[in-house]
């Protein structure tokens, strides 16, 4: 069954318990979209948040964000500016690991981008540490028992040629954070079976379960027919298991449908939702939060998309009072 398909019947069949936009004060005239997930540190509740202008693309910034009401985050004031697009934090051992895409210009054009990594305990000071590999996205990392489980996200069309996927997902298993860098990930090794022909896709957000085996929280993609053509960006979740080297329980947990109405940045990214990740809520539920056309970002309530295969030990964000 294509992946078309499968997104078909899950929107004929499934509809969310909640479902809401954020708002982001301080930022006037920029839009915030494809964030991390919401986190708290020293007892507060933050966010990072991709800005940038409407009718721009490729320019933006991370900022932070602190929580101050029900879906609401304000900017904070003075804080570190990234020039980085789509955030995402990792919780390894005692420090927090902040990540993104650094694209850079080359005359004027964009000539390649990288994953670039920040770390610390103060979210006032995180330092610079380490850069992925050229041209790759969507690097994330999960701390386990045995070390720091990094998962790759190579896309080109070498890949595309040997594997028939546009993109493909590798792993690998390094001591600590200071082994990290960019031979390191692009010597990850790569996971079969998650993409079909034409599709593409990646990580963005993983747990280790007591179970030993990873939960992670990802997005499936492809592109549909239409004037123009639309790039299709779905939710989705899968638990890996490493001593294997195999995915299981692969599903869609959202689509474009699943979160309010919001005007797309471009037409043809009406149908895409960029995967932020979940944090888990008192009642046992999950709010799962993503990027809605490259313009603003939305939450809706799932259930927990790893029963059945154990309960999270690291990565959890702290449980949401919902």
């Amino acid at each position: 069954m294509s992946l078309a398909e499968k997104k078909t019947i899950f929107e004929k069949s499934r509809k969310p318990a909640e479902s809401v936009l954020l708002s982001f004060r301080g930022v006037d005239g920029f839009d915030v979209y494809n964030c991390s997930t919401p986190f708290e540190w020293n007892g507060r509740r933050y966010i990072y948040g991709r800005v940038e202008k409407r009718e721009e693309w490729a320019r933006s910034w991370v900022r932070l964000f602190e929580e101050s009401g029900r879906d609401e985050y304000t900017l904070v004031k003075d804080s570190m500016i990234y020039q980085l697009e789509d955030p995402f934090i990792s919780f390894i051992k005692d420090e927090i690991v902040l990540g993104g895409t650094h694209v850079r210009y080359s005359r004027n054009r964009i000539s390649t981008y990288y994953g670039y990594f920040y770390r610390g305990t103060d979210l006032a000071d995180l330092r610079y540490f380490t850069t992925g590999p050229d041209y790759m996205k969507d690097i994330r990392l999960v701390d386990t028992p045995s070390g720091i489980g990094v998962f790759s996200r190579p896309r080109n069309k070498e890949i595309e040629e040997k594997y028939g996927s546009a993109s493909i997902v590798g792993f690998t298993l390094l001591p600590d954070l200071d082994s990290l860098d960019g031979e390191a990930i692009a010597g990850a090794k790569m996971i079969p079976g998650l993409f079909g022909s034409g599709e593409w896709g990646g990580c963005n957000q993983c747990f280790y379960l007591d179970s030993g085996l990873i939960g992670v929280i990802g997005h499936k993609s492809y592109t549909a027919p239409g004037d123009p053509p639309l790039a299709v960006y779905m939710n989705v979740s899968f638990v890996f298991d490493p001593a294997q080297n195999r995915i299981m329980d692969e599903k869609i947990l959202a689509t474009r449908s699943s979160y309010p109405s919001y005007a797309a940045k471009k037409p043809e990214l009406a149908d895409c939702t960029f995967t932020s990740g979940i944090v888990m809520r008192k009642d046992g539920r999950a709010d799962l939060y993503g990027g809605l056309g490259d313009a603003g970002q939305g939450r809706v309530v799932i259930e927990y998309p790893f029963e059945g295969y154990g309960k999270m030990v690291t990565g959890a964000v702290p449980t949401k009072n919902s």
